[in-house]
């Protein structure tokens, strides 16, 4: 069945399993046979042939030859047709704004990332995503209303019925906006909103580093730490939507305020902000390092740490020694909470790559329980700063395809 939830228009059997072979179809990388489905569904030929009919006719998949190699005739396999429409994704991070374009099949066709500050509110910041939205589509030729659906991430807490953030530590301003009806007035399209940690476990899963795992989780690290859990199979979003803040566990008590209001949180130990914070402090007291000669001290940033630890400087690496050790603390007691094969390391943080994983490594090595430890792999994002975009794409789709797959039995 579907990983997923998919928005049911009707709910009896023949639908469901409508939607669940959708989902097969999409997230089978090449593609998949009428007899493949039928075993993994377990369901018989001339039922699977009635299903797969109706998607045909909806124009919603096609049918096309293998491409796997194997001598003699290719077997005619099923897949997403691209051209049935457009859905846009959105990643709005505290510092950065990227907005996708891509086809039915997820392909993105076009994209654009901008320098952003999520500090401004929503109304400056919706504005700048809707100019971004419409350059892009007037760009490939597109209007609005060619696209289907709009997925949006952002970095805060999710109540996900209302369609708002509750409380955002790094959203000021942002606290009951209702960012969800907002902006399907204004576009006049369907909109999933989602917290960007979130939307990164499931690009990772469907496009990245986490193809067919069932349990995984996607460590967000960038100027703050989100994590988002894909378990059994599904997305856990916690009672109200906001699961996964792990960037607020206290790992010291007596640790630096944190913008949530606590002390001593992991965000404000191992964050972007965090980390940019340590090397302004380490110039001002005069230690000798590469830092000093990069720029102005209030401007240096997560990424001059990164670049002045590359070259060596033993104070950047041991800023991300540090950030590594406390990341590593808090993934431990993830694992030995959920116990997932593979933990993600994404966000733009995680670009600096084993200066700051393998410190995390060594100490969820030391700290998780065997059981667990043994089992678990830890990674980079293979999508590297795609995650999120690629997760708000993919839950466009979910609406879309679904919502395209129904068409007829609407009329």
């Amino acid at each position: 069945m579907s990983q997923f939830f998919w928005p049911l228009f009707s709910q009896n059997v023949k639908n469901l399993n409508k939607h669940a072979v959708l989902d097969l179809i999409r997230f089978t990388p090449g593609g998949i046979s009428r007899a493949e489905l039928a075993l993994r569904m377990e369901l018989s030929r001339a039922a699977m042939t009635a299903i797969v009919n109706d998607l045909l006719e909806n124009d919603v998949v096609r049918e096309t030859e293998s491409r796997n190699g194997q001598s003699g005739r290719p077997p005619i396999i099923l897949e997403i047709n691209s051209k049935r429409g457009y859905v846009v994704g959105i990643d709005m991070g505290a510092s950065h704004l990227t907005v996708a374009l891509a086809d039915f099949s997820a392909q993105v066709l076009d994209e654009v990332e901008i320098p952003f500050d999520i500090t401004q509110g929503p109304e400056p910041c919706l504005a700048q995503a809707e100019a971004l939205l419409f350059e892009l589509i007037e760009k490939n030729d597109l209007s609005l209303d060619r696209i289907q659906a709009i997925g949006l991430g952002v970095p805060g807490p999710i109540v996900s019925e209302p369609g708002i953030v509750l409380a955002p530590p790094i959203m000021p301003g942002w606290d009951g906006y209702p960012i969800r009806q907002a902006l399907e007035r204004k576009w006049g399209r369907p909109i999933s909103l989602n917290n960007d940690a979130e939307l990164g476990v499931l690009g990772e899963w469907a496009y990245g580093a986490g193809r067919g795992e069932s349990d995984l989780a996607f460590i967000k690290v960038g100027s703050g730490i989100g994590a988002g859990l894909l378990l059994n199979g599904q997305i856990y979003h916690g009672a109200t939507g906001s699961a996964g803040e792990i960037g607020h566990l206290t790992i010291d008590e007596n640790g630096p305020l944190c913008d949530c209001g606590n002390a001593g949180c992991l965000e404000a130990l191992a964050g972007g902000k965090a980390i940019a914070r340590q090397a302004r402090e380490a110039v001002m007291k005069g230690q000798r390092t590469l830092l000093s000669n990069m720029g102005p001290v209030e401007e240096l940033s997560a990424r001059d740490v990164a670049a002045a630890a590359r070259r060596g400087d033993l104070v950047s690496q041991q800023i991300i020694a540090r950030a590594g050790t406390y990341l590593g603390i808090a993934i431990a007691g993830l694992i030995n909470i959920f116990n997932p094969r593979m933990v993600i390391v994404g966000g733009g943080v995680s670009q600096i790559g084993d200066l700051l994983l393998q410190p995390i490594r060594d100490i969820v090595h030391r700290r998780s329980l065997p059981a667990a430890a043994q089992t678990v792999k830890i990674n980079t994002a293979v999508l590297r700063r795609r995650s999120s975009s690629m997760g708000a794409v993919v839950r466009a789709l979910s609406i879309a395809l679904h919502q395209v797959a129904e068409q007829k039995e609407a009329k």
